[in-house]
């Protein structure tokens, strides 16, 4: 097996397979220096401000002349002057594909009456504001298996009470974009097919009214959704009581509903990845991809997203966009983002973050093309805003932060009802009331941390597999952790902490 894998005849580098000591050779050209696995070697000279491709992408420009073998990182590569503002062709709609008939396959899911497909059965305690975090969690851990085994041993189809709680919900704008995007990011958890019954629970003078939240949202009071204020309920113990009493009163109705066979085209998938390393966009992402495609072509829908990770990576989006209208609105987020990172004295490449590079990344361009590689193929239908309602079936894009729990958070808000998540460094994530499946782009962080990640996509770059071939283990992974299989996240208890909503707008 080579020592390098070259994903382009056209770039510029060849990527380490395993570490490279100098006087080593890649392509007929001598190793100079030590070179870390995932990271890359020049394959010819490269004079100061050329640009560097891999993928036949520009990833960044020479900050000083390269030699032949050289290592490539940020000592001698970054964005130069360009800052990610060279041209780049949005070739809107270009590479549309036509609609393939739809492709059948299915898992054992909950369904609502509704017609909405669940894949898991919680009760939800959703806060208002954070003064009622703790309440909210009070009532569910007297639920949990853990602290209270037989709380739940009569209910075998409830797979859990959890509390969703933040720290935002006051000293804010009322009216402002901070509090619409709370009330969405709310409305889409308690409606989400994943939570049988919601108890959401407020302190009582916050700015997040609950009242005025049910009626931004739409929605109504009910069996199923219920809501109540601790001011109004004599305090903390007297709140956490009514909470409790509520919980068992909706268990037997909640643990009435049964799996049973439905469509794959009920799956919303969210695709995330962090800890991410110069494999990334090698094995698991790519691998993921094709799992996108043939979730697609089953009827089925996934959700890309991380804005300020696709960024300088857009145009490969745009060019599948299915009407010119759904690529410009891409190109509208990735301007919000230019003008709100510079807002707060930022830049896009404040990414990648520490780990990446360690793991072989060096710009967010060279991020940006491998994390797009999760979105797979197919034709782009559809733009949204962070946590707004997905009613499009097939590959959308959510505009979220690049922060994974704030991502997700988004993502299951917009109706993800499974989340698969790639990592190359061993990011710790799980995700309630959705499922989260973790993917390892290469084999040794498989085998450090295989209590963490449920599937091994390193076989890629070990040349043991092909993408396609993980591609297909990935979906029917997709399928069978629908189905009600337990994620690693999930055996270890991840979830209620990773409900991080966007916080937007002054704090005051």
């Amino acid at each position: 097996m080579n020592q390098h894998i070259r994903l382009h005849p056209n770039d510029d580098v060849v990527i380490a397979r395993n570490q490279l000591m100098s006087g080593s050779t890649v392509e007929n050209i001598a190793v100079r220096g030590l070179i870390p696995p995932g990271h890359k070697i020049a394959t010819r000279a490269i004079a100061t401000g050329e640009p560097v491709r891999r993928y036949n992408q520009i990833i960044g420009f020479a900050s000083q002349p390269i030699s032949p073998g050289e290592h490539i990182h940020v000592h001698n590569l970054n964005l130069g002057d360009n800052k990610g503002d060279f041209a780049r062709d949005y070739a809107f709609c270009a590479d549309v594909k036509p609609t393939a008939p739809v492709q059948h396959a299915e898992f054992l899911g909950h369904v609502r009456a509704d017609g909405r497909v669940a894949t898991r059965n919680y009760i939800g305690i959703l806060s208002s504001v954070n003064c009622s975090a703790t309440v909210a969690r009070a009532i569910a851990d007297h639920f949990s298996r853990t602290v209270n085994p037989a709380a739940l041993a009569d209910y075998p189809n409830v797979d859990g009470v959890v509390a969703l709680t933040h720290g935002s919900g006051c000293g804010m704008d009322t009216e402002g974009l901070g509090m619409q995007v709370l009330e969405r990011t709310m409305a889409g958890y308690a409606t989400h097919p994943n939570f049988g019954a919601v108890l959401a629970i407020g302190l009582g003078c916050e700015a997040n009214q609950l009242k005025s939240w049910l009626s931004h949202s739409g929605l109504t009071e009910g069996k199923t959704l219920q809501t109540f204020n601790i001011q109004d309920s004599g305090g903390t113990a007297k709140t956490v009581a009514k909470g409790i009493a509520l919980v068992k009163d909706l268990l037997p109705e909640v643990n009435r509903s049964q799996r049973q066979a439905c469509s794959a085209a009920h799956l919303t998938v969210g695709l995330q990845c962090g800890g991410s390393d110069g494999y990334s966009g090698i094995s698991a992402n790519p691998a993921l991809g094709a799992a996108v495609d043939l979730l697609v072509a089953h009827g089925g829908t996934a959700i890309l997203s991380e804005t300020p990770e696709i960024y300088g990576a857009e145009h490969l989006l745009t060019r599948r966009a299915i009407t010119r209208e759904v690529g410009e609105k891409l190109v509208q987020r990735i301007r919000w983002w230019e003008h709100y990172t510079a807002m707060h004295s930022g830049e896009m490449n404040n990414n990648p973050s520490p780990g990446n590079k360690a793991g072989g990344l060096t710009t967010i361009l060279e991020k940006s093309l491998g994390a797009v590689a999760k979105g797979g193929t197919s034709n782009l239908q559809a733009v949204y805003e962070y946590a707004e309602k997905v009613d499009k079936h097939g590959f959308v894009y959510m505009d979220t932060p690049g922060y994974d729990p704030v991502s997700a958070t988004g993502q299951v808000a917009g109706g993800a009802n499974l989340i698969c998540f790639t990592t190359g460094r061993g990011s710790a994530y799980g995700c309630a009331p959705s499922p989260s499946l973790k993917l390892a782009t290469n084999t040794a962080l498989w085998e450090r941390q295989s209590d963490d990640i449920d599937i091994n996509c390193g076989e890629i770059v070990d040349g043991a597999v092909t993408v396609q071939a993980m591609g297909r283990v990935i979906f029917d992974r997709m399928l069978s952790c629908a189905s009600g299989e337990a994620s690693k996240s999930e055996l270890h208890g991840y979830g209620q902490n990773e409900f991080v909503p966007w916080q937007l707008g002054a704090v005051m």
